[in-house]
Order: C-alpha cells, then structure tokens, then sequence
C-alpha cells in the first residue's frame, strides 16, 4: 500500500464523521425552527370555533396568545379586545387599543370598542369623541351612532343624543336598544308622549325584555296614566308596583320633577340589575333601565 493511500483512509474517516455531526446540527435546528413555527402559527378555524364555545376567561387567554404572536393583525386585536371587555378588563383594553388604533386608522370597529370600554370607565366625553370617529369612518355603523347618542345623553346633551339615536334607527330600524334609549332620552328632556311612542314600538318587538317594559310603564305613570301603567308591565311584583306608583304620584303632584327623572336615569351597567331585591327596588324606583348591551 502507497504511503499516500494510507493516509487517505484515516482522513477520509474523519470527513464522514465530521458530515454527520453537521448534519445532526442541523436536523436539530431544522426541529426547532419547525417547532418555533408552530408555536407561532395562527389559530385554525376549528381551534376558534372551539373558543368561540369556552368560558370568557379561557377565550381571553387564547386571544392574549393569539395577539402576543401577531400584534398587527386587524382581526386577531378585535377578538383580543373584546375579549378583554367581556371578563372586566376596561382599563386594560384601553391600553391596548391606545396604541393599536393608530395602526388601523380606517377600524370604525376598533373604535367602537374603545368608545365602549371609555363608558365602562366612567369617561364619557372620551367615549364620545370614539364614537363619533367610528360614525365619520362608517357612516353606515349603527353601534356607533347609538353609542354617540348614550354617551351624549350621559353628558345631559339630550337633544343632540337624540340625533344620534334617530341617525342609528335610520340603518337599523327596528333595533331595540336603541329606541329604548331614545325613549329614555326624550324622557328626560320632558318629551313623554314622544317617549312613550318609541318605547311603546320597542316593546313590540321581539328582541324586547322586561326592561323596556318597565321603562314604558314609568312614562305612563308620569303622565298619570296609572291604569295604563299597570297594564303594560302586568308581571311585575305588586309591591314594586305600588312603590312606583306612589313615587309617580308623588312627583306629579304639584309639578313634574323631570330633574329626579334624570338623576335616576339608567346607563350600560343596569342590564346587571334586573333581579333587584324588591326592598332595593322600592327603595329606587324610578330608575330606568335601558337595554344597552348592543350598543
């Protein structure tokens, strides 16, 4: 054997030992990388579907993950902010749609979302000032004009919430939290027979519930139509019934006293209050109580 074949087998040993250790480098790599990619990969339509199916907190938790992985996406920031809303979160959707709406400047939808977590919080003029970007980029949003007039109507800006509740109904005729509030509205800027016409129509509707009867009763027993009122709402306990008819009679006599009204009018939060205690609602009971949730 040549001196230069012995010397090609040992070196020829260590090039196919050196391929192998670089190939297993890279099988492992390449297994972390498609390992990285899963992890990072969106959601499939069956996983949502099955969120769609969980409780708030666990959907919350999936879209924080979601929106960790993909913070630009238009969708993804939605579900996570509504999400958010859904479990309490006000204060922590705001923060994120701060800086999330610059990136979708065109999101009516986004804005919407703010407005209502801003009413969540207590803030109003802000909440306000969300809506009516939603309304200008989507003339045709109607949660955004219903919004805007709530908003307003919290600010006692009764005339020009009613505007936006009548541009609302004028895309969505028959929406029922909306003429619920509409109703209230004229109510508290001492409109009662206009008041009584939207909540008598919303009452009619399917989607109506006992709050929007309640609600119309209370006008009727402000125009001292106590027949009337009874009539409306006939499932309501008797005692609640007499306290509210007490109070009624009490402020129409000698004057209206359309500043009590106001002051008890309802907001967003009273959807949580319908099953009152009787002693509470007798306590409180001309607060009005609209059916704000799709708004």
């Amino acid at each position: 054997m040549s001196r230069a074949l012995k010397f090609a087998v040992p070196i020829l040993s260590a090039a196919l030992l050196g391929a192998c250790a670089s190939s297993g480098k890279n099988d492992e790599a390449a297994a972390a990388e498609a390992a990285l990619a899963a992890k990072m990969a969106p959601a499939s339509a069956e996983e949502i579907a099955e969120m769609d199916r969980a409780d708030p907190l666990t959907r919350a938790n999936f879209w924080a993950a979601e929106f960790r992985k993909n913070p630009g996406d238009l969708e993804t920031t939605i579900r996570f902010t509504e999400s958010l809303r859904e479990i309490g979160s006000h204060e922590r959707a705001i923060e994120i749609l701060s800086k999330t709406i610059p990136l979708h400047p065109k999101s009516d939808t986004l804005n919407v979302i703010m407005a209502r977590a801003l009413i969540s919080q207590g803030r109003p003029g802000d909440a306000a000032d969300a809506f009516y970007r939603a309304s200008v980029i989507n003339p045709q949003n109607a949660s955004a004009h219903a919004g805007l007039g709530l908003a307003l109507d919290q600010l006692e800006r009764h005339y020009d919430a009613q505007a936006a509740y009548a541009a609302a109904l004028q895309i969505e005729p028959d929406r029922v939290s909306t003429l619920t509030n509409f109703g209230l509205s004229l109510a508290l800027s001492g409109q009662l027979t206009k008041a009584e016409e939207r909540l008598r129509y919303a009452a009619s509707l399917p989607g109506a519930d006992a709050r929007v009867r309640q609600n119309l009763a209370l006008i009727l027993g402000l125009q001292g139509r106590f027949d009337d009122m009874r009539e409306v709402d006939p499932h309501a306990p008797q005692r609640t019934v007499d306290a509210n008819l007490q109070a009624l009679k009490s402020m129409l006599a000698p004057t209206r006293d359309y500043g009590a009204l106001r002051d008890d009018a309802g907001t967003e939060d009273d959807a949580a209050e319908d099953e009152r205690p009787a002693q509470e609602t007798a306590a409180n009971p001309l607060k009005l109580r609209g059916s704000l949730g799709s708004d």
